[in-house]
């Protein structure tokens, strides 16, 4: 129960993968210094708050999860307020401010929390803050840290404002809605990283999560040759400024090892979204020549004796593990070699300041360090800043200690976000650059987040081969930096590309094929998306997929394949494909299948080019697949407004997803013979009607 020396505020979190809840944490801990209680719950608690009589003002933090949906857990909340029968003055008595989290590389940037803002508003709700919208994709704290400054004042205008209410009605216990009508309304403003200038006007209280951090007899002066800022190393006036830190965060967890034996639970049981399959991988076929820029890999699976089933356009998640040399070498690091094979029992620290600690689900309650480690964890995660100042106690060098400091300070946000975030570090790549850094397991456990299953696009169709699913990949390459001293390879793409490395075939012709192999995964579907075929046959499509973005694509053909050879008498819609990649001759994936595709009528137009390849032509061919689709306007225009068809876009976003999408915006202005801004309506409504699809990634 809240204090009743301080005012209350209700904060609820919708969070997905533990971004919002942080955030939310955050303000609990800092309502304290500014005399007021936080009364803190995840929004799918429904039965712990009630918006419908809530009197005091209500701040939630949520996220956006996949293409613009709101996380799982506000789910139940989002249907119960976009109830049609609701009155529109359901929340006429409710004041709020929300900080919605998204990343602007997708195209519904905080679709979650712009929900729940406009339902919210929709039904009468008052904001008493600006609402705030974090974008991941240039750093969230760009926005976040100065509207947690703004909070508080607001927060206490919304207290004065609601007492001088109560004055005034002392008699009466609702506030009419002629008065909820006449309530000053603030417009949400979208928050951007000009924001940074944000002064927070209420000097009379300083926030508990800063402290003042002033320099103590450390001279970090550069010498001449170090006069630039590095990971390890600032310069003025960063170097010699006093700095704001965040407050210590709370330690909840107690690790305890233990002597006895025992076996560790399968990876598997760690999944919460439903049921998992290990199935075989029964070939492995590299796609591209050595000297290709990338290597991509096409991998079978045997799903026959299982009941996992999908759509070609669908995904499905890889449980993966870290990679086993970092794990060793993490747990190296922190002096645990010896009990790398101990099983852990972890408590949650009875003494503990952090609002609703709890064992963390992700680790189960059985299993050794390595398995934590392996299995449990996102050791490669981007160290958040509330971790650093964590191992900011756990380091014993005055110069490394204060270089943590300066990078989880505000004075340091420009240093963290060119050294930490954008340049990808983890927390191995930090210890090596603090080597008086020894972080405890607790503080691993604690801010680490849960590690994700992988998620990959089917290259295939059920129909076409049954019992087998297919799927395509890059094997992603981080090369050697000045803040990552080694290179890498993705975590989950390294790890498949090393389990299949006996069974790989190079040659393309190889996916025609038989091979066996005893290695198995664990995959489980992911929920379903509007990624498909259109349900008319009839109906013409388009797709554009460059590179591993033609994956999805081939499993639409084969699928579009199997329908034509049986049902002749059906009619079928024009189908086309646009396809780039670098070279013709390294990295032209499908070439074969593609031209089978075209000479049987399954595929109508095939257009394709390359972006390294010489030309000697005298008008140069296009490079990029945006640059081809203008070729084709008046088809385009066509497919999509005459013909009412579908395009389908998959592949990278922001080198080319988002081409794409100007090209079609440009086409739609130039064939109706309309301003930009109106065709960027109507790609908008097609969007909206699912008749322009994404699948792309960042």
């Amino acid at each position: 129960m809240c204090c009743d020396s301080k005012r209350r505020f209700l904060l609820l979190y919708a969070t997905q993968k533990g971004q919002a809840k942080a955030i939310a944490e955050e303000i609990w801990q800092q309502a304290g210094a500014h005399g007021l209680e936080a009364d803190m719950h995840c929004i799918s608690e429904m039965d712990k708050y009630n918006l419908e009589t809530e009197k005091d003002p209500v701040v939630i933090v949520i996220s956006t999860t996949g293409t613009g949906d709101p996380p799982d857990t506000a789910r139940k909340f989002v249907k119960k307020i976009q109830d049609p029968t609701l009155p529109p003055d359901h929340f006429a008595h409710l004041q709020y401010g929300l900080l919605g989290l998204g990343d602007s590389e997708y195209t519904f940037f905080c679709n979650g929390g712009k929900t729940v803002d406009r339902r919210l508003q929709e039904l009468g709700a008052q904001r008493f803050y600006d609402t705030g919208l974090a974008d991941d994709c240039v750093g969230l704290e760009l926005v976040v840290d100065p509207w947690l400054d703004g909070l508080w004042l607001a927060l206490k205008e919304a207290f004065l404002l609601q007492k001088e209410k109560e004055d005034m009605n002392s008699v009466v216990k609702a506030v009419s809605s002629s008065l909820s009508a006449a309530s000053h309304v603030v417009h949400e403003l979208n928050l951007s990283s000009e924001v940074q200038n944000l002064k927070l006007e209420d000097a009379g209280v300083r926030s508990s999560d800063v402290l003042s951090q002033k320099l103590v007899g450390i001279n970090l002066v550069a010498s001449a040759r170090d006069t630039e800022p590095s990971l390890v190393r600032s310069v003025p006036p960063l170097s010699q400024s006093a700095l704001n830190i965040p407050a210590l965060p709370p330690e909840y967890i107690e690790v305890q090892f233990q002597d006895t034996c025992g076996e560790n639970p399968h990876p598997s049981s760690l999944i919460s979204e439903g049921a998992t399959f290990d199935v075989s991988v029964t070939k492995a076929v590299q796609l591209t020549r050595e000297d290709a820029v990338k290597t991509t890999l096409l991998l079978e699976l045997d799903i026959a004796d299982t009941v996992f089933d999908y759509q070609p356009g669908d995904a499905f998640y890889v449980v993966c593990p870290n990679n086993v040399n970092e794990v060793e070498e993490l747990i190296q690091i922190m002096g645990l070699s010896e009990k790398a094979e101990c099983f852990v029992s972890l408590k949650v620290k009875q003494d503990t300041k952090k609002k609703g600690a709890a064992h963390p689900q992700h680790i189960p309650e059985r299993s050794t360090l390595k398995f934590i480690l392996t299995w449990c964890l996102e050791i490669r995660a981007i160290p958040k800043k509330a971790f650093l100042r964590a191992l900011v106690e756990c380091t014993s060098d005055a110069g490394e200690k204060r270089r943590l400091q300066e990078l989880c300070s505000r004075q340091g946000a420009s240093d963290y976000t060119r050294f930490i975030r954008d340049s990808g570090v983890c927390l191995l790549d930090l210890l090596h650059a603090f080597p008086s850094c020894k972080p405890s397991l607790n503080l691993l456990i604690e801010h680490l987040p849960r590690f994700q299953a992988r998620s990959y696009s089917v290259s295939s169709s059920n129909l076409y081969q049954p019992g087998k699913l297919w799927f395509v990949f890059n094997i992603v390459e981080f090369p050697a930096s000045p803040s990552r001293p080694v290179s890498r390879k993705g975590v989950c793409t390294g790890w498949l590309a090393e389990l299949v490395a006996p069974l790989l075939q190079p040659n393309k012709t190889a996916l025609d094929t038989k091979s066996s192999s005893t290695e198995k995964i664990t995959i489980f579907p992911r929920p379903t998306n509007a990624f498909h075929l259109p349900d008319n046959p009839s109906v013409p499509f388009m797709m554009v997929g460059p590179g591993t973005g033609i994956a999805p694509f081939i499993g639409f053909l084969q699928h579009r394949q199997k329908l034509r050879e049986e049902n002749t008498d059906w009619e079928f819609g024009e189908t086309w494909l646009f396809f780039g990649c670098r070279h013709q001759d390294r990295d032209y994936l499908f070439k074969d299948e593609l031209r089978c595709f075209l000479e049987n009528g399954t595929l109508t137009h095939l257009k394709v080019c390359f972006s390294r390849d010489s030309s000697t032509a005298a008008v140069a061919p296009p490079k990029y697949v945006q640059d081809v689709i203008r070729l084709y306007a008046k088809e385009v225009a066509r497919v999509l407004l005459k013909d009412r068809g579908y395009f389908y876009v998959c592949g990278d976003k922001k080198h080319m997803a988002d081409g794409v999408s100007d090209a079609v915006v440009d086409i739609l202005s130039m064939e109706m013979e309309t301003d930009k801004l109106e065709a960027m309506k109507i790609l908008a409504m097609l969007r909206e009607a699912k008749r322009y699809l994404q699948d792309v990634w960042s």
